[in-house]
């Protein structure tokens, strides 16, 4: 296995900072007209950890996590404070939060996903690290309790009957992000983080 279903320390997640990341390929021409190409169809998550350290107990637990995956050799589940749930932040986890697909008499499973944006390119992300007891899931409009699973080690959900033609499958879900460290070495340097120096942690999302 290379990938570990465990979660980084909470405590350490709350403060870290980082977000989505793009490959966007740019060419100027001597006029100053820009011809942009997408070199990654879907963003990648990075983040540095060292932000969330707050005392020596910290470092500990980190290291700790950090020998147990071996460095950068097995991944494991992040909590990206800004964007895990499948409604905006301050908003009630529902059924009908987010639409994976309409049924059609024969298909079963479901990949949990989420979209973002709306107006203009919206881009549709594939969730594959719902948070075990969190998912919701609606048929044709109502919430059904029974009769479905999830994966929580890849996001789909899976039902016992397929939903009938033409019938709306909507789910809502907590989510974690698959990372894995991006380096193989820790290198905290105690007087300089009773100093207030901020270690490098990096963490990189890990893509299926």
């Amino acid at each position: 296995m290379s990938f570990h279903e465990i979660s980084f320390p909470q405590a350490i997640a709350l403060g870290a900072r980082g977000g989505p990341e793009r490959r966007t390929q740019i060419v100027t021409a001597a006029s100053g007209r820009e011809e942009r190409n997408q070199l990654w169809a879907h963003s990648r998550r990075r983040y540095n950890a060292g932000y969330g350290l707050r005392s020596l107990a910290d470092i500990d637990m980190l290291i700790a996590f950090f020998e147990e995956r071996r460095g950068r050799l097995y991944g494991f589940r992040f909590r990206d404070r800004a964007d895990h749930r499948s409604t905006p932040p301050g908003q009630p986890i529902t059924a009908t939060d987010q639409t994976l697909g309409e049924g059609d008499g024969q298909e079963t499973k479901f990949q949990l996903i989420k979209r973002y944006g709306g107006d203009h390119a919206v881009w549709t992300r594939d969730i594959l690290k719902p948070v075990h007891g969190s998912v919701v899931v609606a048929v044709g409009g109502a919430q059904v309790s029974s009769g479905w699973s999830v994966n929580t080690k890849t996001g789909v959900v899976t039902f016992n009957d397929p939903p009938g033609n033409g019938q709306s499958v909507k789910a809502g879900f907590e989510f974690d992000v698959p990372v894995r460290f991006d380096t193989d070495l820790l290198e905290i340097d105690l007087e300089d983080f009773a100093a207030g120096s901020i270690p490098d942690i990096p963490l990189i999302e890990v893509r299926p």
